[in-house]
């Protein structure tokens, strides 16, 4: 059982729900990147994922590519990511990392020696945006053969197709893109979202977590009552690119902290800890 699997398993039977919060590597700089993670966790993170910065983040809003664009120019690259985790590693060996990115910089490295340099930091995830199941199955099986989960998105226009292809393909959890649109933009459907959900999950056996639109305790909350995970990206770089360097850490905890309050008050032991 991977690290990923370990912890819905062991949430759910908590009767509570992930928090993955998302980050850029390298936003505002690489040097607060792993106090960044660190904050994270201390707020209530179950999983991390960390997104590689890309020059052409196509199915990302502005937010989270002003984020891309930060990180770039200050030089982050995908080896550059690598000793991002394996810093946090050093203080945190239990919290799942999930690299978030696009194939570009996988392909300009090798899948092979991605996959291997990725499981050697201590990274236990990735999720590849431009690569859809049906055409990297070999991708897949040669990251689950070095113990890393390979993990999908689905979106409110997957097909029954798609939903077997991922199946067949990925591990860990589902990331269901819960719009039609880019990251941070549009308004939940939570109705759509309920009725999806069940849907997604008895067809592909795995947990599902929700993005794309969350931006509060409030939605996710109502959001972490039909799901198994809440994912929340835009609004954390928001609070990056408004807080001052020497605040920006204790600003994102205490973001992170409302969540993690919000999304344990639906648990039957309200405000159970780990």
């Amino acid at each position: 059982m991977s690290k990923i699997q370990a912890t819905f398993q062991r949430l759910q039977g908590q009767g509570r729900k992930a928090l993955i919060p998302f980050i850029t590597a390298g936003d505002p700089d690489a040097e607060l990147t792993v106090p960044l993670m660190h904050a994270l966790v201390r707020g209530g993170a179950d999983i991390i994922e960390l997104g590689v910065p890309f020059s052409d983040p196509m199915a990302d809003g502005p937010t989270i590519q002003r984020a891309s664009e930060r990180a770039l120019a200050r030089g982050m690259s995908l080896r550059k990511v690598f000793e991002c985790v394996r810093a946090f590693r050093a203080d945190d060996a239990a919290t799942p990392v999930v690299l978030m990115g696009y194939a570009n910089p996988i392909e300009a490295m090798g899948a092979q020696r991605f996959v291997s340099e990725a499981r050697a930091a201590g990274v236990d995830g990735v999720l590849v945006v431009d690569y859809p199941p049906e055409e990297c199955v070999d991708f897949a099986g040669t990251a689950k053969a070095a113990g890393l989960d390979p993990i999908f998105l689905l979106a409110p226009t997957s097909t029954e197709k798609r939903f077997a292809d991922v199946a067949r393909a990925g591990s860990g959890y589902i990331y269901y893109v819960s719009l039609k649109g880019v990251t941070g933009s549009g308004k939940l459907d939570l109705d759509e979202v309920a009725r999806r959900i069940p849907v997604i999950r008895a067809a592909v056996g795995m947990p599902v977590g929700v993005g794309f639109g969350i931006r509060d305790a409030g939605s996710a909350q109502r959001i972490g009552a039909v799901a198994d995970a809440v994912v929340i990206g835009s609004r954390i770089i928001e609070e990056i690119e408004s807080s001052p360097r020497e605040s920006v850490v204790a600003n994102v905890e205490a973001f992170i902290n409302g969540i993690r309050e919000a999304l344990d008050a639906l648990a039957p032991n309200q405000g159970a800890k780990q």
